[in-house]
Parts: C-alpha cells; structure tokens; sequence
C-alpha cells in the first residue's frame, strides 16, 4: 500500500492571537500529518483567498494549490480529505468529497450547522461508503480516556450518572457532550429536556450559541446526565462527574491548582489522584493522535473513535437541547427536526438577544 494523499479545504491563516474566530486548524491538522511520513504525503490545498493557500502550501511543501475546492477534488485523486472551514460548510463540503469518491474525510466540529444537515451528511457517508470523522480529538486525551477505564474497571460500580459544565452547548459542548457518550460507552439517548438563556449576541465560528442552559439527558441503558453551560457553570464543580454505584470520578479543570483526575469509592479511604503525565483538557498531543486514529482505520479497515456513527449521538442531544427549550418539552428522541432551533427563534424573534457587549 502506497502513501495516502491528502488534501485539504480550507488553509486560513496562521492568526496571531487564535480565538473563536479562527484557531489555525488547517495547520494543526498539517502537523498531525506531517508526523506519519510513512502513511501520508500532502499533495493539494484550497481557499478562497489564493496568499493562504500558497502560504500554506509553501510550509508543507505542497504542489498544487486550487481557490475552487470542487476543481481539486474533480482533479486530485485524494485518499483523504480535511476540512477546516467554518461549521455552516461543513455538510456541502463533506457531501461534495463523498460524491467525488474521496475514501475519507476529516472534518472539523461541530458537525454541522443544523440538525438535517448533520443527518443528511450521515446518510450520504454511509450511501458512498466514506469514512466521515469529526475532530473530537480529546477523546485522545490521558485523562479522558484514564477516566473512561476507571469507569470500565468497576472501580466506582455500574455508571449511574453523569455531570457536565462547559461555557456552551454547540461549540464547546460539541467535545463535552461526545465525552458523556464516550464514558457511557456510546451509548445514544432515549430523551432530552432543557433550557437555553440567548439574552445577549454570541457567536461561534459564526454560529449562534446561548449564554447559559442546562440540559437532562436520559440514556437508552438508564444512564442519566447533567450538562450545565455558561460562565457561572464552572462554580458548580469540575467538569466532569462521573458518578457510580458505589463511587465517583472527577476530571478537573487543568494541573494547576489540579488534581486533573482522582476517584474514589466506599470500599476507599479517600480519594485516589491520578497521574495524567502533564496531559490535561486540550492536551498536548491530541490532534496528532486523533488523526493517527484516522489513518489507523483507514488502513486496517476498522472504524475510527472519531467516526460519524459516534458523533452523532452528541450531536443530536445539543439539538434536542435546544429544541426541548423551544417546545418547552421534554424531547423523545430520534430528534425529528431538520433545522437549528436556536437560529429559527432567534430568526423569528422568539429570542432576541442584545446586541454583543464591545
């Protein structure tokens, strides 16, 4: 087997300060690659603007650089694709590589602006048979997965219940929620209940977020779990929770003042802190390990932690989340939208958030 090509949509800029309007991951995703000599060559890049593109290129030693991506995919015989534009592309440029028989592509979160986007993108993966993944790298993360095998272990009994805080749902909440599925083994949810608070403009890569909300998720294995979002969220505790039979997990909010995992159960005399190696909530190392999964898959044929099948389910609870606060209902899932619903209320005014604060 030869090296896979990738291409890549979207290069952006290296900015100098990352921020919600762009973290550079193009380049992230370009250093991941760069690590696997032996699996990848980067051969193509597209952007809109032709100085990113070639700036891009010119670092990784990339030939062909292209405005329009649909002329590199109609003219590149790609293995793999990563995506790295803004959440409202998402779903027509993933469509578009599954189309132009691109084996795999590898996108970044949130999945996509509205829910039948995200549900369409699925269905149109599984049709072609492209290997669709999302960029959930903390899935990767010592101390996520340490937590996840605390859990596994039996250590703190069968998982009863689980806990999230995280400043929003749809951007942020897109790694927090994919977590509570990985813990609970992806496991999707029987039927979600919340409410949003959007009393003032904010934005994420262009989308819509709330300020404030909480959510109760109902898991088909009886699992339960509370996601709290918002600035105020974080004085209610670490987080994550993960509450057993007979004990407790708690991931922390970073090594300083730390711990970043510890656990304890009944049969302990206290709590057990964990060694998590200098790793905490956004790493180091997370995106090379995320795509070295990726490729993993690709050659051996197996499915990747990142793939679609598993993000979904994350992805329909921060629907239901915000449909629930538009129904002012609890919400039976399969979610049966098509649409975002916090950018319909906002649309037709049942909210109207102030203006941002300059």
């Amino acid at each position: 087997m030869g090296k896979f090509k990738v291409g890549f949509i979207g290069t952006g800029r290296v900015p100098e300060k990352p921020s919600v309007l762009g973290y550079a991951m193009a380049y992230r995703h370009a250093e991941a690659y760069k690590v696997l000599p032996d699996d990848c060559e980067m051969v193509a890049c597209a952007d809109i603007v032709e100085e990113n593109a070639q700036a891009f290129a010119a670092r990784y030693g990339i030939e062909r650089t292209y405005t329009d991506y649909h002329q590199m995919l109609q003219n590149e015989e790609l293995d793999i694709v990563s995506i790295c534009v803004w959440p409202k592309l998402h779903a027509e440029m993933t469509i578009a590589c599954c189309l132009a028989g691109v084996p795999a592509v590898h996108c970044e979160k949130p999945i996509a602006l509205t829910w039948g986007e995200a549900r369409k993108m699925t269905h149109i993966a599984a049709q072609y048979g492209t290997r669709v993944t999302f960029n959930h790298q903390r899935r990767f993360g010592y101390p996520l997965r340490q937590a996840r095998e605390i859990v596994r272990s039996g250590a703190i009994g069968p998982l009863t219940h689980m806990e999230a805080r995280v400043g929003d749902l749809y951007d942020g909440g897109t790694h927090w929620i994919d977590l509570l599925s990985m813990f609970n083994e992806e496991t999707p949810a029987e039927w979600v209940i919340g409410q949003i608070d959007v009393r003032q403009e904010k934005l994420a890569f262009g989308a819509p977020v709330e300020n404030q909300s909480i959510c109760h998720v109902k898991y088909r294995n009886g699992v339960t779990a509370l996601i709290m979002t918002g600035n105020e969220a974080q004085s209610f505790g670490p987080p994550f929770r993960l509450q057993g039979a007979k004990g407790v997990v708690e991931v922390g909010w970073g090594l300083n003042p730390g711990p970043m995992l510890r656990y304890r159960s009944d049969d302990m005399p206290g709590w057990e802190v964990v060694d998590t190696h200098g790793e905490h909530l956004h790493g180091p190392g997370y995106i090379e390990r995320a795509i070295a999964d990726v490729i993993d898959a690709l050659k051996t044929g197996g499915e990747s932690e990142l793939s679609i099948r598993r993000a979904i389910n994350g992805t329909e609870i921060i629907f239901a989340c915000y449909e629930s606060s538009r129904r002012r209902a609890r919400v039976d899932l399969p979610l049966d939208i098509d649409d975002s619903p916090i950018i319909s209320m906002i649309a037709s005014g049942d909210l109207r958030p102030a203006p941002p604060r300059v």
